[in-house]
């Protein structure tokens, strides 16, 4: 089945506006997910549409929050979610995705290449070693299964007055009642995904 369809009426009805070529590189950048998937395994979803509901139209779901960031910090971007997708919606946004898994980074290096993206960078590093030569208005991350040691690893990254989001599902009432005191809920928004029937949330968080 072809996704072109789908992914245009999916980018409509969240309100962003992609050039038929950036929605091309996005329908290319699932391809490649899918051929690399096979020994790298970057996804459990083997199913193009799924993917595309599942991973881009939910990595684009959270474009308000990022869209007027200088710089963003994927953290745990594994296949490059949601960074790439978000790169290619902002090109003017600086994304750096940071994975500790070599072989995903290495799939993540051939899809920046293959998709001309400028605007990202590819780091292959634990969050808890990783050095960067500027610090992030806005760090993101649908990989981690916690916020605490989400915002905890990662403070030292953070620019002052910089967001963290957290992508999640349910909302997580029991981490965000555990959360450090250093740390505070700015926003806890739902998320409509088109096409998923499932709840996502965004959990935006601030330093005290």
């Amino acid at each position: 089945m072809s996704l072109i369809q789908p992914l245009a009426a999916g980018i409509k009805q969240l309100d962003l506006i992609a050039s038929v070529s950036t929605q091309e590189k996005l329908l290319d950048y699932l391809d490649l997910i899918q051929k690399w998937n096979k020994t790298f395994n970057l996804t459990a979803l083997r199913n193009t549409e799924k993917m595309l509901t599942h991973h881009v139209l939910d990595s684009l779901a959270v474009t308000p929050y990022v869209a007027n960031a200088e710089n963003l910090l994927d953290v745990g971007s594994g296949a490059g979610l949601p960074g790439i997708p978000l790169a290619l919606v902002l090109p003017q946004l600086a994304v750096t995705v940071l994975d500790s898994n070599q072989k995903k980074t290495s799939f993540l290096k051939q899809a920046v290449i293959h998709l001309g993206l400028k605007n990202v960078t590819v780091v292959c590093s634990r969050l808890e070693t990783y050095q960067p030569q500027q610090k992030f208005t806005k760090i993101i991350s649908r990989a981690f299964s916690d916020l605490n040691p989400f915002i905890t690893l990662s403070a030292r990254l953070m620019n002052p007055g910089g967001h963290w989001l957290a992508m999640k599902g349910v909302l997580p009432t029991e981490e965000m009642a555990r959360l450090s005191s250093a740390f505070q809920i700015h926003q806890a928004e739902r998320l409509w995904v088109p096409g998923l029937q499932a709840e996502r949330h965004l959990i935006i968080l601030k330093a005290t």
